[in-house]
């Protein structure tokens, strides 16, 4: 072979191996688009998910504290009742003694209202 010819050989096997390196760079430029595609996607659903797993535990505390403050505000309410109750029950008592004993309850007043003075004063 020639100087001429081996030249020509390998100009020939340099374009070659120059136009499959091209393409293989081009391959591997599209595999990560391709994986940047992926990736995207995957963050994009978990991303999505944790959304929703964060709106479900704040609809749940949502409704926790609701009813929370639905069981105070019963036990208030039947708090309230019993104080009520208790109030009338009392006073239906003191109704009672006072109109069967007039006498003994002034007695007891006057006592009452005598003690107090005395420790008011100190």
């Amino acid at each position: 072979m020639s100087a001429t010819s081996d030249f020509g050989l390998k100009n020939m096997t340099d374009k070659a191996t120059y136009d499959r390196l091209q393409k293989d760079v081009a391959a591997v430029k599209d595999d990560i688009a391709a994986l940047t595609d992926q990736i995207t996607e995957a963050l994009n659903s978990f991303a999505g998910s944790a959304r929703k797993q964060a709106r479900r535990g704040y609809d749940q505390a949502r409704d926790r504290a609701g009813s929370a403050v639905d069981d105070v505000s019963e036990r208030g309410s039947a708090m309230m009742d019993a104080a009520q109750d208790a109030y009338s029950s009392v006073e239906e008592t003191l109704e009672e003694v006072i109109t069967q004993r007039p006498l003994a309850t002034v007695g007891l007043a006057l006592g009452l209202g005598f003690l107090i003075g005395m420790a008011w004063r100190r």
